[in-house]
């Protein structure tokens, strides 16, 4: 059996995580009257939990933003990213439709303005337009590039990557939450947009365009400051055609070593046991040279004549 996701496998795992980071984040956000410490930290734990549950599946990107930049980064094929993209987008739908539904149960709810979703000028926060584009662009930008450093096949720690999404994304979200409420994530603003009435659906374009744009840049920039760990995936970067097939090296992940204290051998491999050293054999012995000089004779001596002694040598 193949430990290599199916494409319904991929489609779910990007539905279902988009579908909690959408409804947990912005519902969280409606809840708590906006607050801005419990919003940040619903938006970075449900990407990390998500991305540690289903992440094996799909990669956990759950943002059309995160797809794009991945593509042009190298670590995935464009004819893999509409798959994606339309996987985020139902996740989100759903989300925002259920949180329209459940926030009925509060009695005079009314949901125009009060999903949860992003708004930038006179109709929303006061943030001028052209600024709230830049500072979007630019999160998104500064978020692929966390994500691609972490996700890097260099990278020694590879099981703290989660970790390390979701406290920048929560990082993001206090950093720019006052300005535009924070999408780096189209799903995001779709998903709760459409249910909150026209000014958001009119303002979604920038929320659309600018972390597209941002995922763009920060896919372009990280292989170029810091190159590829492996060769790019085939049909992914600048690159649409058939490229050589990516060659994914096996990383020790040092800490693990450090608490097994042995060197294990890579997956797929068995480890050999090495030949068993043997002991030199020892140095063999020159033969003896014969004694020089005339044959010794036997020297009759005074005990008698059984008797002999060996006779010194004439001088």
């Amino acid at each position: 059996m193949s430990d290599e996701p199916t494409g319904l496998q991929i489609i779910s795992a990007e539905v279902i995580g988009t579908f909690v980071l959408v409804f947990f984040g912005c519902g969280t956000a409606v809840m708590s009257g906006g607050d801005y410490v419990a919003t940040g930290l619903a938006f970075g734990l449900t990407v990390l939990v998500m991305a540690y549950a289903v992440g094996r599946l799909s990669g956990g990107h759950f943002n059309p933003a995160v797809t794009v930049g991945a593509a042009i980064g190298g670590r995935l094929s464009w004819l893999q990213v509409p798959m994606y993209i339309g996987a985020q987008l139902a996740g989100a739908v759903a989300a925002g439709l259920s949180l329209f539904v459940l926030l009925q149960g509060f009695e005079g709810f009314e949901a125009e303005g009060n999903m949860g979703q992003n708004s930038f000028g006179d109709d929303g926060s006061g943030y001028a337009w052209w600024a709230a584009f830049l500072l979007e662009a630019l999160m998104t930008m500064i978020f692929i590039m966390v994500i691609l450093a972490v996700t890097d096949s260099r990278n020694q720690h590879p099981a703290l990557a989660p970790l390390a999404i979701g406290l920048a994304l929560t990082m993001i979200h206090y950093g720019s939450i006052a300005a535009t409420g924070t999408s780096v994530n189209p799903a995001r603003s779709i998903g709760v947009a459409l249910f909150a009435g026209t000014d958001a659906i009119v303002q979604l374009w920038l929320f659309i365009l600018a972390p597209t744009i941002g995922g763009l840049l920060g896919g372009l920039l990280y292989p170029l400051l810091f190159g590829h760990g492996v060769a790019p995936v085939e049909g992914s970067g600048l690159r649409f055609g058939r490229g050589a097939a990516a060659v994914v090296p096996v990383v020790p992940d040092q800490y693990q070593e450090q608490w097994n204290q042995e060197q294990q051998a890579p997956a797929g491999e068995q480890y050999q046991q090495p030949p068993a050293q043997q002991a030199p054999p020892p140095p063999a012995v020159p033969p003896q040279a014969p004694p020089s000089g005339p044959p010794q004779q036997p020297w009759p001596g005074d005990d008698g004549p059984d008797s002999t002694q060996i006779r010194p040598p004439q001088q």
